[in-house]
């Protein structure tokens, strides 16, 4: 038996009371703990309690050595404390990337409801650079478009988005229904920046029809590109979620395409159990899933 398990045995008898009490305190049986003050007493030559039946009173000297067992064992028990906090997700700070506010922000307003000490920091980018981000230790978590197939990064599916076309309320096509990705052939368009997952599916969908269209202007954010196409400036392309109803615009009525991204969240392969991550992930799956 360890000084140290003998010392613990002493101080949760002196502040309890009774053996049996310290026992079930420490997690052992009372004739271990009974043991542990034995053994104290006679490698030392100490009497530490006056024994009145099954009343235990402490004597003078075991006064003095629970002053210093408590400043031992009290600053062991902050720190078990402080990282039960910790383990039980009260306290921290989460850095997110993510393509955008609309599939993370209802994750975020449950997460920040249930764990209000949290510190959440969110950034903005495309999928390139938050998986970029991520896999560097810039970052907790990231949300981003289709799976990211990299041996260091763990990806959760989140939800599947639908892409649509639109267009300012007066473009020709705005007032069509019933149309074809043919319809769109040499149409210009305003489009996000090379690295947009967005803009690989649209134009791999293209491809495939065999259609081409014209790239007007290209954009570095949806709200850009948002702004572009209400303004006359060409049709754009963006995903169902992000879309944001506006009387300017109209989306296009597409029967001949399913085009779609999906959702991921993403963490380093090691970090996937971290308290915070895997909450915020458990959260997610909630939301994804429609029962929050």
């Amino acid at each position: 038996m360890s000084l140290l398990a003998a010392l613990k045995a002493f101080d949760a008898t002196a502040r309890t009371g009774s053996m049996t009490a310290a026992a079930q305190l420490l997690g052992l049986a009372q004739p271990t703990v009974s043991a542990h003050i034995q053994r104290l007493e006679s490698d030392f030559g100490v009497e530490l309690f006056h024994r009145r039946g099954r009343r235990l009173e402490l004597t003078a000297f075991a006064k003095n050595l629970l002053d210093h067992t408590r400043r031992t064992f009290s600053g062991e028990e902050d720190a078990l404390a402080l990282l039960a906090a910790a383990k039980n997700r009260y306290t921290g700070h989460l850095v997110i990337h993510a393509i955008g506010p609309y599939n993370l922000v209802p994750v975020l307003k449950t997460f920040v409801a249930r764990y209000p000490k949290v510190h959440v920091a969110v950034g903005v980018g495309d999928s390139r650079s938050i998986t970029e981000k991520i896999r560097t230790y810039q970052g907790d978590i990231g949300v981003v478009l289709n799976h990211v197939d990299h041996p260091e990064l763990f990806g959760m599916p989140f939800r599947v988005q639908r892409l649509v076309v639109f267009a300012n309320a007066e473009h020709p096509l705005a007032r069509q229904h019933g149309l074809r990705l043919r319809d769109l052939q040499d149409q210009r368009f305003v489009i996000r920046e090379e690295g947009s997952t967005t803009r690989l599916v649209f134009e791999q969908e293209l491809a495939r029809h065999g259609v081409q269209v014209q790239v007007a202007l290209e954009m570095g954010s949806r709200e850009a590109v948002r702004e572009a196409v209400a303004q006359g400036l060409g049709l754009g392309v963006v995903a169902e979620t992000a879309y944001v109803a506006d009387p300017r615009l109209v989306k296009l009525d597409l029967l001949d395409t399913k085009m779609a991204t999906q959702v991921h969240f993403i963490c380093r392969q090691e970090r996937r159990q971290a308290p915070l991550i895997s909450t915020l992930w458990s959260l997610a799956q909630e939301v994804g899933s429609g029962r929050v």
